[in-house]
């Protein structure tokens, strides 16, 4: 009894021997067709996997449907069936299967590339065809011959592309405007027709309808050479459209970065330390200073509900708008007012939060008013306990009669007040639970003797080990931070 090896190669040779050198030719060219298409797939799903930020499903699709070509070329290949252990019904209902769901991976990838009106079509045709894959399992569970599925299913085909044929031509003729068909679609609509024209005539040749060779390899090879072409294009232009994107996320970053101060104001008797943390390349978060002399300066800190470039449009409007608020510096409820002013009706389902602190240290006095943000915090020598200062009232550029107003707070040497932002306290750990004001209380208790500067880092530290903030787990709001230590 020959062994394992021995049987499969006499097998083999049992399947070549008989073949004419015409029919070896097409034996080869399948088998090389195969080979082709699967080598083609496995580079779709490598570019997919090393461009993920592209997101082109295309690769995915056409992937499957080189794969699932192939390996149906080859279960219908006598050499190949010989090298395996399975019955010829096997090898015809991997063939079969393959057939029926063949049209949902290349469905799949003309929906990603064609207009809606086709969509609509493809749509429906998957649908059909999903409910006659259905159909056909059933029929195999009921002891359905192979033979007939196979004829129903050659007519299966026939009926698609004559529904196809007819869709298209229907389309054509419609009144109306035409859409314009794109580089792409004229490309798969060449590559398609030829192998339209194969499957047909394969099909035929099932129905013995037509002689010949069955010569639909060639058509399937033209056919993915188009897909081929349309999913590199898209791919590439996906990956331009992205590198375009950054460019432009890095140009609107330095462009914000230009917006906010570049240092914090020297005042005697005043130590500012601040950080401004956005959770992407550009932010709605923002902070500035209106420096009135040596012993008075205003300070605003704003948050732009929303975050990227509408909310970082809106900042770079909220500081044109402040700097328009130097005459009146002194009042907070006056400046607030102003703003609210200035960004009523310029932006629609955005708004701004604000606090604006007014320090006159010739005084020793802090005037401070807010738009629906969070409190002040400040930790004085005077008082056990750290104070929250809520002076609020509604949000900026929604309501143009809004009414502000401002309460005053008397400081002495050793006070120390947290301005911010509400990414601290609404960072959130895994268990969904909040950074919150009593730890932002607790710090400002517990270090009290820490300089301005080394408060603030520590503080920022804090919130990311609290948060969990890493390169797998990104921020999920911006933050904006200021302490001010009065000396």
């Amino acid at each position: 009894m020959p062994d394992g090896a021995n049987t499969s190669a006499l097998l083999l040779a049992q399947a070549v021997a008989p073949f004419s050198r015409t029919e070896l030719g097409w034996e080869l060219v399948n088998i090389a067709a195969a080979a082709a298409l699967l080598t083609v797939a496995l580079a779709a799903i490598a570019i997919f996997f090393f461009h993920r930020r592209t997101r082109e499903l295309t690769l995915i699709y056409f992937s499957l449907f080189c794969t699932l070509y192939a390996v149906r070329l080859l279960a219908y290949r006598p050499s190949i069936r010989a090298l395996f252990d399975a019955s010829p019904t096997f090898w015809s209902y991997v063939a079969w299967v393959i057939s029926s769901i063949l049209i949902f991976p290349g469905g799949l990838f003309l929906y990603q590339v064609v207009g809606e009106e086709l969509r609509k079509f493809l749509r429906w045709l998957l649908i059909a065809r999903a409910l006659f894959a259905v159909f056909e399992i059933l029929a195999v569970a009921l002891g359905v011959s192979l033979a007939k599925l196979c004829v129903a299913d050659n007519v299966k085909v026939l009926a698609t592309l004559v529904a196809t044929a007819l869709f298209l031509a229907a389309s054509r003729l419609r009144p109306g405007p035409r859409t314009r068909m794109t580089h792409e679609i004229r490309i798969l609509a060449v590559g398609f027709l030829v192998w339209l024209l194969l499957v047909l005539h394969a099909n035929l040749l099932a129905l013995k309808i037509s002689r010949g060779h069955n010569v639909e390899v060639l058509g399937a090879l033209v056919f993915v050479a188009c897909l081929g072409y349309v999913t590199a294009n898209r791919t590439f232009a996906n990956e331009e459209r992205l590198l375009a994107i950054n460019k432009e996320l890095e140009i609107a970053r330095r462009i914000q970065s230009s917006t906010l101060p570049q240092s914090v104001p020297t005042l005697a008797g005043l130590e500012i330390a601040a950080r401004y943390v956005p959770m992407s390349a550009v932010a709605g978060d923002f902070y500035d200073f209106l420096c009135i002399d040596e012993k008075r300066v205003g300070i605003l800190v704003a948050d732009v509900t929303g975050h990227g470039i509408p909310a970082a449009l809106i900042a770079s409007m909220l500081k044109v708008a402040f700097a328009g608020q130097a005459g009146h510096a002194d009042d907070p409820a006056r400046v607030l007012s102003g703003l609210n002013h200035s960004l009523c009706g310029k932006f629609e389902a955005h708004f701004v939060t604000a606090a604006y602190l007014f320090v006159d240290l010739e005084k020793s006095l802090l005037h401070y008013a807010a738009a629906a943000h969070p409190p002040l915090l400040l930790a004085s020598d005077a008082a056990s306990t750290v104070r929250e200062i809520e002076e609020n009232g509604l949000m900026l550029g929604m309501f143009p009669q809004a009414i502000y107003t401002s309460v005053e707070i008397r400081i002495a040497p050793g006070d120390r007040c947290l301005l911010y932002t509400d990414g601290i306290l609404e960072a959130k750990n895994a268990a969904q639970e909040q950074f919150g004001k009593s730890r932002c209380k607790e710090m400002l208790e517990a270090q009290r003797e820490v300089p301005a500067a080394r408060f603030a880092n520590n503080l920022l530290d804090r919130v990311a080990g609290f948060s969990g903030y890493n390169s797998a787990r990104s921020q999920e709001d911006d933050i904006t931070l200021l302490v001010l230590d009065f000396q």
